[in-house]
């Protein structure tokens, strides 16, 4: 009887919308969690009739739920202090690996390490992203699982360019010699003092000496040190670098155009041996005379001779420290040295239907014909999301609105129990009736 299968119809879909919020509540601390709302559609009618004016007399079969809508809107974000959570600042899902062959997307960014170094979520999935080697992330090469290097020692670099910011008092007597100092790496990551002398010789004219400590050319008590790398450096009348003579040979030019110089070469190889006295190789060094704009380092002007700072490409061997989640989702490493690696970039999806995705539980999503096939790229392009380190994303859950709905749901459940006892009763009455 319609009596009875239409409220029947009321309680099956008020109690799918008392389990949806009853779920919305449940997760209201999940890492993430996305709130869904149960919506409502009628059942097809059945003409039973026409009115005097030809109009269709219609009676309804009840109610179904049409669909159970995810609202996607930001959850907002709380800080942690823990370097393996990582929150998303707008749309997209982190990409995961299901370990056979597909993908899985979630915005939980509760991650941890597991024994291998690799970055995985709470269930055990790797985190996908893009590869760096040597440093350079390429977004061009197909999704790897992220790892985090940890116990990895980063070899040591020789130093193969330095610079010296410096200024020589132009009112310097000739003879004066004013003494600077740059420390550069061998290739086993061991440190050396460079000795840059400096010492006027003429008017706008002075000369340089470069030098490591003898002991670091003594081998076996052999006498290998070379001499000094020496050369004359000339300024204009603006008290601009603009010529270097290296060694005997003749001055040219410091600039960018062609045919001029812009760096001094440093060899300190040990001849015969071609090693330091701690066995490491010759350094072979570019002492670069410009920066980055093309201006001259060094310059000559009537104030205090000065360096104000050195910079140099080596460094020591460093152990692994900590890593650390970019804004752009780029992972770097940092050793004890100082130093810092990228490591890899954490990709990011989305899917053209958000409404289509299938909910796998563990904050997981798939994709299927009705969310349609997920977009990949990096983080803050193709309108996809910004990441935040140490934090992670709340869940959406508006407990207000739950409650509301909570109460709506539980009348409608209250109206249609009651159309079930009330045409029961009719029911029964019409029974007595008969007999």
């Amino acid at each position: 009887m319609a009596s009875f299968s239409i409220p029947l119809t009321g309680l099956e879909a008020d109690s799918t919308a008392l389990n949806t919020v009853a779920n919305d509540l449940a997760n209201m601390n999940t890492t993430a969690f996305k709130a869904q709302l149960t919506n409502f559609a009628d059942l097809f009618y059945q003409q039973i009739g026409s009115t005097g004016a030809g109009d269709p007399i219609q009676v309804g079969a009840g109610v179904k739920v049409a669909s159970n809508e995810t609202s996607y809107t930001q959850g907002s974000i709380n800080s942690t202090g823990n370097a393996t959570d990582v929150a998303l600042n707008g749309p997209g899902f982190f990409v995961l690996s299901n370990g056979a062959g597909g993908f899985e997307y979630s915005r939980a960014g509760d991650f941890s390490l597991d024994s291998n170094g690799n970055l995985v979520t709470s269930n055990g999935l790797s985190v996908m992203g893009y590869p760096a080697v040597a440093g350079v992330v390429n977004t061009n090469a197909p999704l790897t699982a992220i790892n985090i290097p940890v116990g990895a020692v980063q070899q040591p670099l020789a130093t193969t360019t330095m610079s010296m910011t410096a200024n020589l008092d132009s009112a310097s007597a000739t003879g004066t010699q004013f003494p600077a100092a740059v420390t550069v790496y061998d290739s086993l990551g061991q440190a050396h003092v460079a000795a840059v002398t400096y010492q006027q010789t003429a008017t706008n004219t002075w000369s340089y000496s470069v030098q490591l400590p003898n002991a670091d050319y003594s081998i076996a008590g052999a006498d290998v040190v070379p001499a000094a790398i020496t050369g004359t450096l000339t300024f204009n009348a603006n008290g601009d670098l603009a010529t270097v003579a290296q060694g005997a040979g003749a001055a040219q030019t410091v600039g960018t155009a062609a045919g001029d110089v812009s760096s001094i070469a440093l060899n300190f190889n040990p001849a015969a041996t071609n090693v330091l006295a701690n066995g490491a190789a010759g350094l072979n060094i570019k002492w670069n005379l410009l920066d980055a704009a093309g201006t001259p380092n060094i310059s000559q002007v009537d104030t205090t001779s000065a360096v104000s700072a050195t910079d140099q490409n080596g460094y020591a061997s460093g152990q692994y420290q900590s890593f650390a989640v970019g804004s752009d989702g780029t992972v770097s490493v940092t050793y004890s040295n100082g130093q810092t690696q990228n490591v890899g970039q954490l990709a990011l999806a989305n899917a053209p239907n958000l409404q289509g995705l299938a909910l796998l539980g563990n904050g997981d999503y798939e994709t299927n014909s009705a969310s349609g096939t997920a977009s990949v790229g990096a983080s803050g392009t193709s309108g996809l999301a910004t990441m935040q380190d140490d934090a992670l994303e709340a869940s959406n859950v508006n407990i207000s609105t739950e409650f509301s709905d909570l109460i709506i749901a539980q009348r409608a459940f209250e109206a249609n129990a009651k159309s079930v006892t009330t045409f029961d009763t009719v029911t029964q009455d019409t029974i007595n009736m008969v007999h």
